[in-house]
């Protein structure tokens, strides 16, 4: 009932990764839990980012697939795309996954309000809109999970013909046959991967020197010269200053400052996103939001008012990822419930880019270990000489580890695993272990990895860098 304060143990305002990642996790361990979310439970990333991306991935990768069917004696003289086919079929792999979420959720008996929610004095949290609009719950404590949305530029107001957010992106049922795509981070590359393997004319523009900015030098440079060959153009250190539609708007021109237009259908843009914290806090509160709209927190994930959370997108100074969502909602919730915590080590947390060639890496880059002073060994291993990537016919790529350089010269601790190449997002796991559980080069070495695999490439670069390697020096 509206304005009757409803008491729960933990009050959640926010249902994605992190929102209902606590709300589950807290549920099992006996708390009583309330979550108020404004649209589906999921969030952006299982209705308008990560999970539907990565659909429209796997769509590209099927075609690539067929595109060099002879290669393997299957005669395929044309390959022709219906995109509405695969926008039907990522709706039905978000409505499962959000039936089997919303499902976990009833029968972990969360309750769920419809709404948004704002935090106000005394750990009360108002649903000030949607169909519970005016329902008033308090929390013994209160976890801040709102998430984020996409950032845009000046001169590219988002219309959805022309000029698109990932949002919009997300939800077309044909492809342009020429795009810009503004950003070169993860998702930037993404977007301009999967456009080039459906057959787009794709350049991406980047304000900075480099692509994939934050990844190794030598990862970037695989993604660089694959990009190339697929007829990618990669402009970096630019600066866009707004575009203009031509005569007749089937297509628009993207003004580069000091250098030359680039006239296409669609301009996709992937410049980041920001924290969605307006309208979050009432008064008297005790939370402290910064400059940039993100919510401050400590390493137990709370904020400046003890007895509030803040975990996912709208806190400050962590990666922007959903897994990094569900381990500060673990971290949150077990300080709640006065369990010991590990914080999340955010130098450590893996990443995963679904481009063609993939990246993921985990740990320190080498020029970042450098910077904090260490002495390193360094040793890597090209895809180009692993029998599973031949038999695949995906040889483009690489394996690097990042080790402390001992006094005797050998190398100590792994400090980062970095790869580009065909699924390695699925082969990170073992150096991930590895940098988070401080192994040495020789204790990683020692362990076994099948073959023929595409894992052996890493098997491979740790023999080496223990000082023996069998088919890399």
């Amino acid at each position: 009932m509206a304005d009757e304060v409803q008491e729960f143990d933990v009050v959640i305002v926010g249902g994605g990764p992190g929102g209902y990642a606590a709300a589950l996790y807290g549920a099992a361990g006996g708390l009583r839990v309330a979550m108020v979310e404004k649209d589906k439970v999921g969030g952006t990333c299982l209705h308008r980012g990560c999970v539907p991306a990565k659909e429209f991935l796997e769509t590209a990768h099927v075609r690539r697939t067929l595109e060099h069917a002879s290669a393997f004696g299957f005669a395929v003289e044309s390959v022709t795309t219906d995109f509405a086919v695969s926008q039907r079929r990522k709706v039905e792999v978000v409505d499962r996954l959000h039936k089997g979420l919303s499902g976990l959720l009833k029968g972990r008996k969360v309750t769920i309000f419809e709404g948004t929610g704002r935090l106000d004095a005394d750990r009360t949290v108002r649903v000030v809109e949607g169909a519970d609009a005016g329902v008033v719950c308090r929390g013994t404590d209160v976890i801040l999970a709102a998430g984020s949305v996409p950032r845009t530029l000046p001169g590219f107001e988002v219309d959805g013909h022309f000029v698109m957010t990932s949002d919009e992106f997300l939800d077309l049922s044909s492809l342009p046959s020429s795009a810009v795509v503004i950003g070169g981070g993860a998702i930037g590359c993404e977007f301009a991967s999967m456009l080039a393997d459906m057959g787009t004319t794709v350049t991406i523009l980047e304000s900075l020197p480099s692509i994939l900015a934050g990844c190794d030098t030598e990862v970037v440079s695989v993604v660089q010269r694959v990009f190339k060959k697929r007829g990618i153009e990669v402009r970096t250190g630019v600066t866009v200053t707004g575009h203009t539609p031509t005569k007749g708007r089937r297509t628009t021109k993207v003004h580069v400052e000091g250098g030359e237009d680039v006239e296409v259908e669609a301009v996709v843009l992937s410049v980041g996103r920001r924290p969605r914290s307006e309208g979050l806090l009432g008064e008297g509160t005790g939370v402290e939001i910064n400059d940039r709209g993100f919510v401050v927190a400590d390493p137990s994930m709370r904020t400046a008012n003890p007895h509030v959370y803040a975990i996912g997108d709208i806190v400050a100074n962590t990666p922007q990822l959903a897994h990094v969502g569900f381990a500060e909602a673990i971290v949150a919730i077990k300080s709640i419930l006065g369990e010991p915590v590990t914080p999340v080590d955010y130098d450590r947390v893996p990443w995963a880019i679904y481009s063609n060639p993939e990246v993921a890496f985990c740990g320190l880059t080498e020029a970042t270990a450098k910077e904090r002073g260490y002495d390193v060994i360094v040793k890597k291993d090209p895809y180009g000489g692993n029998s599973r990537a031949q038999i695949i016919g995906e040889t483009d790529g690489v394996v690097k580890v990042i080790a402390e350089k001992r006094a005797d010269g050998t190398a100590g601790q792994i400090l980062g695993v970095h790869m580009a190449g065909p699924w390695v997002t699925e082969q990170l796991g073992a150096g991930y272990y590895a940098v988070n559980w401080e192994a040495t080069a020789e204790e990683a070495a020692a362990l076994i990895q099948p073959h023929p695999s595409l894992s052996e490439t890493f098997g491979e670069t740790l023999l080496a860098l223990s000082g023996r390697g069998l088919h890399v020096g």
